[in-house]
């Protein structure tokens, strides 16, 4: 009985750091879009988020994805001769996998929303429907290969600091933080 509720325990420890990890590349993904904004396109501040909070949920969501499609395969150990291979097939797979879920949170937003925040794609001479375009998805596929070889291991480490009980507040705080802006966007934003 011992043995199942450690288990138990650590599954539920797993899930409170993969929503970390998904909070924390939601942050990571809005400070770059606001850069993007304000420093390279010099278009002024406009929060990118689809909510209120300084976090864009797409890139939480791809993160995840990027994690479950290509985790253990960027730590397995491999022969010397073709390691050389393994980034480039990350950043190929991370930027296929970022286009499919950008093109469906771009359907689900006009759904939900009538619109999606990066309609500016269709200044990119590749793309589609303004929805997906190639530019992007190679700085996906970039951001994948950091992901998974730079912001894996800190994000690890500062889940790892933490005492299960830290974990679990700190989980437990954030999703609550989140569950209030879903709740203030959906009465602010798409009922106005």
């Amino acid at each position: 009985e011992e043995s199942e509720m450690s288990e138990k325990q650590l599954r539920v420890q797993t899930v409170e750091k993969l929503f970390l990890y998904f909070l924390m590349a939601a942050v990571i993904g809005w400070c770059y879009e606001v850069f993007l904004e304000v420093v390279v396109y010099r278009w002024g501040f406009d929060n990118r988020g689809v909510l209120f909070g300084p976090y864009c949920p797409v890139y939480g969501v791809g993160m995840l994805a990027f994690l479950l499609c290509f985790g253990k395969f960027a730590q397995m150990p491999m022969k010397w001769s073709i390691r050389w291979a393994r980034p480039i097939l990350i950043f190929l797979g991370c930027g296929a996998v970022a286009t499919v879920i950008e093109l469906c949170a771009s359907y689900l937003l006009e759904w939900i929303t009538g619109s999606w925040p990066w309609q500016t794609y269709a200044d990119y001479d590749i793309n589609f429907q303004a929805r997906v375009a190639l530019s992007p998805s190679v700085r996906f596929g970039i951001g994948g290969v950091l992901f998974l070889y730079l912001l894996r291991p800190l994000f690890a480490k500062i889940t790892g600091c933490m005492s299960p009980k830290v974990l679990k507040y700190t989980s437990i705080i954030c999703a609550g933080i989140l569950a209030v802006d879903l709740i203030c966007t959906v009465v602010f934003k798409l009922t106005a």
